[in-house]
């Protein structure tokens, strides 16, 4: 499979030498439930084989960073992603600290990956209220730069962040300071996971790169489209082109053998369509409806907020599933591999389910 020449809103052209350095990249969120070193190995053999990405979720378990830095130890090419850091649960400069001091670790396999999480989590877990995303979202990604850039002691000021405090705010004492360490680099890539229509059109106006979720190839340009086209039309000219991950359950056979693996992902869709904050406040119900599930949509969230969530997984459309995974014989995978590709995706981000996963990333990566 080839270079990637085309975004998910258009035929941007590309030169030859950014085709033959863009290549598509194998990523895959580790599963660390059995220990950190358990998934450390798994990340070794992975590395391995040819995967190129590994990213590391936070949700409400144990911190990113902590497990980023250890496989730091254990790897030595994986680039290492946060997948994600919630914006609310640390301060813009704490972000950008932990970025850089992940990339130092890792010689500079570091990806910031930040998303909103939700307010359930945010406010009924860190305690924090849970206002203006995009807004902060976008100061934090100025913020983080201007201090890896180090080139004048740390001022902003914006709707959200006031830094240093301004006169009147705390003792008075506060003082703009410059982030002491020198970072390994001074623009470590940021990726936003982002569903919103506004907030795509700021990832792809501000962001290295982009974590949708249940990405369907075929409807992309109808729904993300629009948003994209509006964000990269005041993209900066010194960033690069916008990277793209999708992918999603990877199982390689025929019909009978990956039908109820592919079925795995019932539940954990009703939970984010159904169960994932609550009626009006719920992204990924709004992604299902932006689809063309509305019926569906409603129904699931009632079923599962009301308890019923097996009920709620039976009604998860087939052709949803089908859409938003890579369950198939080789000559399937390898259509959804390019349907994706031909839609902006830059990394194929994959969870293998099967008796050997890194077995199935080196077949995978023999193919793109």
């Amino acid at each position: 499979m080839g270079a990637t020449k085309r975004t998910v809103a258009g035929t941007t052209s590309r030169s030859q030498t950014e085709e033959e350095e863009d290549c598509v990249k194998l990523s895959m969120t580790l599963n660390y439930a059995g220990g950190f070193a358990e998934s450390a190995k798994q990340a070794v053999e992975l590395e391995k084989v040819g995967l190129d990405v590994v990213w590391v979720a936070e949700a409400y378990s144990f911190d990113a960073p902590s497990f980023m830095g250890f496989l730091a130890a254990k790897t030595e090419r994986l680039e290492i992603g946060s997948a994600i850091l919630p914006i609310y649960s640390r301060t813009p400069t704490l972000i950008a600290m932990t970025a850089a001091g992940v990339d130092a670790v890792s010689g500079g396999r570091c990806i910031l990956g930040l998303g909103a999480s939700g307010p359930q989590v945010i406010e009924g877990f860190h305690g924090v209220p849970y206002d203006r995303p995009l807004g902060r979202t976008r100061e934090i990604i100025e913020i983080c730069r201007d201090v890896w850039a180090r080139e004048a002691p740390l001022t902003h000021e914006g709707a959200s962040y006031h830094i240093p405090l301004p006169a009147g705010e705390g003792t008075g004492l506060g003082k703009a300071l410059k982030l002491i360490n020198h970072p390994v680099r001074s623009r470590i890539p940021i990726w936003v996971a982002a569903l919103g229509e506004k907030n795509v059109a700021m990832t792809a106006e501000v962001a290295d790169g982009w974590l949708p979720i249940f990405f369907v190839p075929e409807k992309a340009k109808e729904v993300f489209g629009p948003s994209l086209d509006a964000g990269t039309a005041k993209r900066d000219s010194s960033l690069d082109t916008l990277q793209i991950a999708a992918g999603g359950i990877l199982a390689i056979g025929e019909e009978s053998e990956v039908a109820p693996i592919r079925d795995l992902g019932r539940g954990a869709a009703a939970l984010y369509i159904g169960g994932m904050g609550a009626k009006g406040k719920n992204f990924y119900n709004a992604l299902a409806c932006r689809y063309g599930y509305e019926k569906e949509a409603a129904e699931i969230q009632d079923l599962y907020l009301s308890g019923k969530k097996k009920e709620a997984a039976a009604l998860v459309p087939a052709e949803l599933l089908e859409a938003t995974s890579l369950c198939g014989p080789e000559s399937y995978i390898k259509e959804r591999v390019a349907a994706l590709s031909e839609v902006g995706v830059t990394h194929l981000n994959v969870t293998p389910v099967g008796a050997d996963p890194v077995a199935m990333i080196e077949k995978l990566r023999s193919w793109v």
